[in-house]
């Protein structure tokens, strides 16, 4: 399995920016389709983003245009880009490797997480 360490998340104002970065050990990186999920109190985790290559990422329709997924091969890393954060935005997000195409994890196995609250 990959294993995954998320980081990057704090306290921000709403209509600030924060930048996660997921750092990945295990398999061929590159291989994966890789995304971004998330998960706020009371509710079930949901999909926020994932990219394959380094084009066709594809989002949450709420966070279309104001965040960016990106990936850095050489260093096994992934990214979120997160501008205009919303209160409704507050959340764990987690990492994870993501059946091509789909919303869906590819593995069980989950990082511990990374803690973006954003207040109004």
């Amino acid at each position: 399995q990959v294993q995954l360490v998320e980081s990057g998340g704090g306290l921000v104002q709403a209509g600030g920016s924060l930048r996660l970065s997921c750092a990945a050990s295990g398999g061929t990186f590159s291989r994966y389709t890789m995304g971004w999920f998330r998960q706020a109190p009371g509710k079930e985790r949901e999909f926020v983003a994932a990219i394959r290559g380094s084009d066709s990422p594809y989002y949450l329709d709420s966070v279309k245009g104001r965040f960016t997924i990106s990936r850095d091969n050489a260093k096994n890393v992934v990214y979120l880009q997160m501008n205009i954060l919303k209160p409704e935005d507050t959340a764990v997000y987690y990492c994870n490797t993501v059946v091509p195409g789909t919303t869906i994890p590819s593995q069980d196995y989950w990082g511990q997480g990374t803690q973006v609250t954003v207040s109004s």
